[in-house]
């Protein structure tokens, strides 16, 4: 069985696990507070990320991999890009396996179109797991990154 964190990477990140065949959920908030500079959410999500990784021994991280270009609003990308940079250092620094996939990869393994809406991946994930209270768009992404880690890495469904 592979350990996976699966994240959304994001000012609100979403993250699900699957590690020693318990599963658990969620969405991180990250936003800054008023006064704060821009780089306190980066500080933030790398203590939050290094005491995830404490927790658990995770084999492979994988997130969706950031935007670029034009369809990319700036703050959102620079945001991405800083959080993938630092889920990369982190798994070097602990021999942990990272991944992406694609936007338009993982909509089509959630919904069967590569172009879906956040409304279609946020009712997708609520008809998988009905069990499970979708947070937002960013914790119903983490559950199909989960999902579709599982599938293509090897291990049982969520």
């Amino acid at each position: 069985m592979v350990n996976i964190l699966a994240l959304d990477l994001a000012t609100k990140t979403g993250w699900a696990s699957k590690h020693n065949n318990y599963f658990c959920s969620g969405v991180q908030d990250f936003s800054l507070q008023r006064g704060e500079s821009p780089g306190m959410k980066f500080l933030r999500f790398r203590r939050w990320l290094e005491e995830l990784t404490a927790i658990s021994s995770y084999d492979v991280i994988i997130y969706e991999q950031a935007i670029s270009g034009r369809t990319a609003n700036a703050n959102v990308a620079q945001t991405a890009f800083g959080f993938a940079a630092i889920v990369q250092e982190i798994c070097a620094q602990n021999a942990i396996e990272h991944t992406t996939v694609h936007a338009s990869t993982l909509k089509k393994h959630a919904t069967g179109k590569g172009n879906a809406k956040k409304a279609a991946m946020i009712i997708a994930a609520k008809e998988k797991w009905p069990d499970i209270q979708i947070i937002d768009d960013n914790h119903a992404d983490a559950l199909h990154i989960l999902d579709y880690a599982l599938k293509t890495l090897g291990g049982a469904n969520v």
